[in-house]
Formats: structure tokens, C-alpha cells, sequence
């Protein structure tokens, strides 16, 4: 019923950013992060609240940044009008796929 959304960016290497995604529906948010890291390869989930002019790091519920240096599945406690994920660091290894799975905070009617 569209309540439940899967967003995938694959392949990112090192100084890739995805392309934002509106965020403001989604109540539920968690991402995973899996891949080749390579050598100190790191993911940073990041939010804009004016447009995408400026992106600061998000963090999960218990207060961490979102700076990822291993496979794992994390919450994302803010909401903000857009989010990305941006490689900020890795070697010519370093291969990551985001996943992304969101839940609106009310079912649609069908």
C-alpha cells in the first residue's frame, strides 16, 4: 500500500554521494550498510533541511553519528527534509551498497 519504502544506492566508492531523497513521511527509518569498507572506508548517513545547501551528519537513537566504518543495520533518529549517504573515506577497494527501508507513520488506504 506504498506505506513501506526499499531504497538502494550500490557500488559507492570513496567521495560518492547518493542521490538525496525526500524524508520528511517516513516515521520509521533505519539504513544498512554492506560492502567492501577497504582501508578506513566509512559511510556518513547525512540530512539538509534547506534544499540540500547544506548537509550535516544524523545520528541513531542513542546519540551517535552516523559515520559507519563496518556492515551494519543502524536507526536514523532525525527527520529532515532530504537524506543521502556519502562515502567519506575508502581506497580504490571500497565498494558499499546503502539500504534504506522507511515506514510511513499511517497505513495508506487502499
Amino acid at each position: 500500500d506504498g506505506s513501506v519504502v526499499k531504497i538502494q544506492w550500490a557500488s559507492m566508492a570513496n567521495g560518492d554521494t547518493g542521490t538525496p531523497i525526500s524524508f520528511t513521511q517516513w516515521a520509521d527509518r533505519s539504513i544498512q550498510v554492506t560492502g567492501t569498507f577497504g582501508a578506513a572506508g566509512n559511510l556518513r548517513w547525512q540530512g539538509s533541511n534547506n534544499g540540500g545547501a547544506n548537509y550535516d551528519t544524523l545520528s541513531d537513537p542513542q546519540g551517535n553519528a552516523l559515520d559507519i566504518g563496518a556492515a551494519k543495520t543502524e536507526a536514523i533518529t532525525e527527520i529532515t527534509e532530504l537524506a543521502r549517504p556519502y562515502v567519506t573515506a575508502g581506497d580504490g577497494t571500497t565498494s558499499l551498497t546503502v539500504t534504506l527501508v522507511a515506514r510511513r507513520a499511517q497505513q495508506l488506504r487502499v
